[in-house]
């Protein structure tokens, strides 16, 4: 099995149709193929359905596709390791992202980061924690930052970046506005707003009201955090917020919750190995942590 034919298999699984996908690749259809079929043999089992329309991945195609994936991550990884050795990261580093990130500027460590490594191709998405996991896993992403999941998969490195306390937000017309303290317990008549499942703080919330018998309404779904406190502040729902969102706005009550709550944390995600490009770029991070480079800010 040869790293090309990974290649040239990976390029037909995401384009379902092999014209296109000897297009993207720039090579002739014929011989992509040809070495699609070799490696069929090899393996002694079909890993396309094909039709005249499109081709669509056998069970054993879809189970080849995330080794191939993080086979080809691997030989980048190594080659990166030898440009780094060299003083030159190349290649390209693939970057997932919550949609808010406090702990760290990211678009300002970037800046710095590409500004210092211009070899480099950079991608950045933004999508929710479990999402950017499996695609760190699967190879797809070298680095994500993300809040800490309840589980994650044995294959992947997962780092501490920061922590902080959950917050009540409320309008400030809500009875709970005025007091210091609320318990969780409390909250049980609620209407919440609150991120889809999978998404910023939403698993963790779900968990800490579980744990004190609070079967919650999430009424409003929303995708940023900015949507999110408008929705509070004109009294549609409360929520359960990392208490860094209280820098974003004066149009809503902050109020701090009682009880040994569990502190919603920022992780990074990295493959095993890490990447030299992905490990770079975490220094950078850690230098902007520490104040020695670009500052952590609210987004």
């Amino acid at each position: 099995m040869e790293l090309r034919q990974l290649e040239y298999f990976i390029a037909v699984a995401e384009e379902c149709h092999f014209t296109r996908a000897a297009k993207r690749l720039r090579v002739a259809q014929s011989g992509l193929s040809a070495s699609i079929r070799s490696l069929e043999r090899e393996l002694g089992a079909p890993l396309f359905l094909r039709s005249t329309r499109q081709v669509e991945l056998t069970p054993a195609g879809r189970a080849l596709l995330v080794e191939a994936r993080r086979a080809l991550s691997a030989t980048d990884a190594a080659k990166d390791a030898v440009a780094a050795v060299q003083g030159l990261l190349r290649g390209s580093l693939a970057i997932g992202s919550l949609q808010c990130l406090h702990v760290v500027h990211l678009p300002a460590v970037l800046a710095r980061f590409i500004a210092a490594h211009p070899g480099l191709e950079i991608s950045l998405r933004q999508g929710g924690s479990g999402e950017l996991i499996e695609q760190v896993r699967a190879g797809r992403l070298d680095l994500a930052f993300v809040s800490r999941p309840a589980r994650y998969p044995d294959d992947v490195l997962v780092e501490p970046l920061a922590g902080e306390p959950l917050v009540l937000a409320c309008a400030p017309e809500h009875p709970f506005a005025a007091r210091e303290k609320v318990e969780p317990a409390e909250l049980r008549a609620e209407r919440f707003v609150d991120f889809p499942p999978d998404w910023g703080t939403r698993d963790l919330v779900d968990s800490v009201l579980t744990a004190e018998g609070v079967e919650r309404r999430v009424s409003l779904e929303v995708t940023d955090v900015h949507s999110l406190l408008d929705v509070v502040t004109f009294g549609l729902g409360v929520a359960l917020v990392p208490q860094s969102f209280s820098v974003k706005t004066d149009r809503v009550r902050f109020v701090e919750l009682a009880g040994a709550v569990p502190a919603w944390e920022t992780v990074t995600v990295t493959g095993d190995p890490m990447s030299a490009a992905a490990a770079a770029l975490l220094h950078e991070v850690h230098e902007a942590r520490s104040g020695r480079g670009p500052g952590a800010v609210a987004c």
